[in-house]
């Protein structure tokens, strides 16, 4: 009878190993199973993202090839030309929506990130005599600059004093 308590003892224990293997086992493939799920998740943001991202950069250089037909209406409604400003007008209110943005700059401290200095003229002696550091400023506009969704597409040409 010894024998027999000793062989359901011993299928006790090796039961008990098995219980406690397999629910290590378990453990193991769950852990795994939650990181594949969490990697699959991470590159699907990853993608979606890139995907946004692209999509606003081939917008943009649509965008940035109609920058020209902007200049050609501006340009004509200096020269006074008529019936140009609807038709400008409409074209920078539809890209607008989409994510165009004009920098107005003028009278603005000059960014060398948004704007190219391309005429500068000395500061007023007025201010110079002032003692105060006097700050490079934009005095006119020669080319719109934009942004588009927030980065610049045309850096602006400008006239600057200071």
């Amino acid at each position: 009878m010894t024998d027999e308590k000793a062989e359901a003892s011993s299928e006790e224990l090796s039961i008990d190993a098995l219980v406690e293997q397999l629910t290590k086992e378990r453990d193991e493939f769950k852990d795994i199973a939650l990181r594949v799920q969490a990697e699959f998740e991470n590159y699907r943001k990853r993608s979606a993202t890139q995907l946004v991202d692209e999509s606003d950069r081939n917008a943009g250089r649509i965008v940035e090839s109609l920058l020209s037909a902007l200049d050609a209406c501006e340009a004509a409604m200096s020269h006074g030309v008529v019936g140009i400003e609807p038709i400008f007008s409409s074209l920078l209110t539809a890209l607008q929506k989409q994510g165009l943005e004009v920098l107005n700059l003028v009278d603005t401290v000059f960014d060398p990130s948004v704007a190219d200095a391309v005429v500068h003229e000395p500061a007023d002696d007025a201010a110079a005599s002032d003692g105060a550091a006097s700050e490079t400023r934009v005095v006119e506009v020669l080319r719109t600059g934009y942004l588009w969704k927030g980065r610049v597409l045309r850096a602006a040409m400008v006239k600057v004093k200071g």
